[in-house]
Parts: structure tokens; C-alpha cells; sequence
């Protein structure tokens, strides 16, 4: 859904709010086990990336800008090539895209599998197939994109584990798909959920992600969340 389309909707999204009419949850938030396979701990200082994909990026960015041990969280483009890495061109669902966040972390503070557990833990819904909540589209498919073999081979053994223990109540359609680079997205997706916490879509879809890290995950959550533009007050 471009930009234009998702926020004119929700204008009588916001009415039916303030009529008291009762809204399903953006997201499913269900508490998980944590991955019983995980990369080795890496060395203080250290850092590395993860490219994960879950809907729209603003929520995505905005729960792992609140992970502690992640240094930056960006969102972008990854799955398709860079000439069309627009978001007028990746709405329209035809450029093999997902919208995704770059994770940079120092893997003595957070592991990949513990990215994973808040991923699959209350960033989205992992069984809704090419779209989360109000958002439709393959651009908005659920998908891990692996930056080398010992994250292929965590996220595959999570996604076994979770189908097995049958903790969702459908199967996780998540993907591990092949990496063909990120691409940042323009200037003004960055820090959207921190720039405009009460926005409807935001207020609706992504703020009680926020909520759900912090009971989830209190040994993750950090208050302050690290910002791509840091703003400065002369």
C-alpha cells in the first residue's frame, strides 16, 4: 500500500477508534520459545547484521531501535535490485522487494537468535502470508534474509522449531530468502515511529509492539531508542 493510500484510509480508521468500536490486535502477539540453535557468542565490541523482513518497516525499525546491543536499525529494500529500490516502485508489489530493516548489533550483547525471538515474538504475525494487518502485498511478506551460513542455518532450525511446537495458530510462512543487498529507504521512513508516535497507523499498528518488547523482553528493552538521524539542540 503506498504511502497516500495508507494514511487517507486512515482517517475513518481514527473515528471508528474514538467511537469505542473494538480494533483486533496489529499484531499477534504471542509469547514463544526461544531458539534452541543459535550463533556462538561474539567477541565485546564486535558487530554484525541482520536484514529481517515483517510488514511495514516503520514497526519494524521501531521495535529494534529499542533492542539493546543494536548500534542501528534502517529501514530499506532488500530482495530485489537496486534500480527499482523506490517506495513508489516496491508498493506496487512487482519488484520482488519486502520492506525491510539493516540490524547492525554487537553479538556479545544480543545474538541473532535472541533477534529472532523478538521478530517472531511481537514484531509481527510470521503465518499471514504477503501482508501484515492492513498491509497487502509480497512486499510485505514475512522473510529473514541470511548474511551468511550460521544465520541461514539458525533461522531454518527457528522456523522448524516454532512449526513443530505449533505455537501459532497456523504454520509460519516466513522465508529465508536469498540475499541480493539492502537498499535504504528514503530520508523520510527513517525514525517514523519515534517522529510520529501518535499517528493513527502508528498509534494503531506499531506503539503496542513497543508495549509488548518491553513485557516480553525486559532484559532487552532499552528506553532510549538508538535513532538513524540523531537530532541535536543548539
Amino acid at each position: 500500500m503506498r504511502l497516500t493510500a495508507k494514511m487517507g484510509g486512515l482517517a475513518a480508521l481514527a473515528v471508528l477508534v474514538a467511537l469505542g468500536f473494538v480494533l483486533f490486535p496489529a499484531s499477534a502477539s504471542t509469547t514463544i520459545p526461544a531458539p534452541v540453535l543459535d550463533e556462538p557468542a561474539g567477541s565485546p565490541g564486535a558487530s554484525e547484521t541482520a536484514v529481517l523482513a515483517g510488514g511495514c518497516f516503520w514497526g519494524v525499525q521501531g521495535v529494534f531501535q529499542h533492542v539493546k546491543g543494536v548500534s542501528q536499525a534502517v529501514s530499506g529494500y532488500a530482495g530485489g535490485e537496486a534500480a527499482t529500490a523506490q517506495y513508489e516502485t516496491v508498493g506496487t508489489g512487482t519488484t520482488g522487494h519486502a520492506e525491510s530493516v539493516q540490524i547492525t548489533y554487537d553479538p556479545s550483547q544480543v545474538s541473532f537468535g535472541q533477534l529472532l525471538h523478538v521478530f517472531f515474538g511481537v514484531v509481527h504475525d510470521p503465518t499471514e502470508l504477503n501482508r501484515q494487518g492492513p498491509d497487502v502485498g509480497e512486499q510485505y511478506r514475512s522473510a529473514i534474509f541470511p548474511q551468511n551460513d550460521v544465520q541461514k542455518k539458525v533461522a531454518d532450525a527457528y522456523i522448524a522449531q516454532l512449526n513443530q511446537a505449533r505455537v501459532f495458530d497456523g504454520p509460519v510462512v516466513t522465508r529465508t530468502d536469498k540475499d541480493s543487498g539492502f537498499f535504504p529507504a528514503e530520508d523520510y521512513h527513517q525514525d517514523y515511529v519515534n517522529s510520529h508516535p501518535t499517528a493513527a497507523y502508528i498509534a494503531i499498528n506499531d506503539m503496542p509492539k513497543l508495549a509488548d518488547l518491553r513485557q516480553q523482553f525486559p532484559e532487552l528493552y532499552r528506553d532510549q531508542p538508538v535513532l538513524v538521524h540523531v537530532v541535536t539542540h543548539e
